[in-house]
């Protein structure tokens, strides 16, 4: 088995069913759910919007590759509405430039056991979760027991 750490945000719709509908969809087809943390509110990171965030943070037991675990939680986000997943697309110095939006639902893998994955669509450990207070606040919620 494998330790998963997921970040969840919203900011459209009704956030809380919205997050609470994730997790339980998590469950189901990613592994078991064994900590999760209270959720909070955030402005948008990255992009102004007058939609604010809830997030959370939630760590999974799985059997899934990372690449399982990415495939199965962009289908959970599609499955919940988000069709404008973050574009990522290479700049003139070939650099990925994130183009963010508001979204009703967003799933990234933080850490994956000790794992290190370094591919165009999926970094491991996420390579922005010490900037991003609203990933950092509810991680360490659920390490710090």
């Amino acid at each position: 088995m494998h330790t998963v750490y997921l970040g969840l945000g919203s900011n459209l719709g009704d956030r809380n069913e919205k997050l609470e509908h994730a997790i339980e969809l998590i469950g189901e087809r990613v592994g078991s759910v064994l900590r999760r943390s209270t959720f909070i509110e955030t402005a948008p990171w990255g992009f102004e919007s007058p939609n604010r965030f809830l997030n959370a943070v939630i760590m999974c037991e799985t059997e899934k590759t990372p690449r399982e675990v990415l495939l199965l939680t962009q289908q959970i986000e599609r499955d919940l509405g988000r069709h404008n997943k973050t574009a990522v697309r290479p700049n003139a110095e070939e650099k990925a430039v994130r183009q963010y939006a508001d979204r009703p639902i967003d799933i990234d893998i933080l850490l994956y056991d000790d794992v290190h994955v370094d591919e165009v669509d999926l970094k491991i450990p996420h390579p922005l979760m010490h900037e991003r207070d609203f990933v950092m606040i509810p991680f360490e919620e659920i390490t710090n027991h």
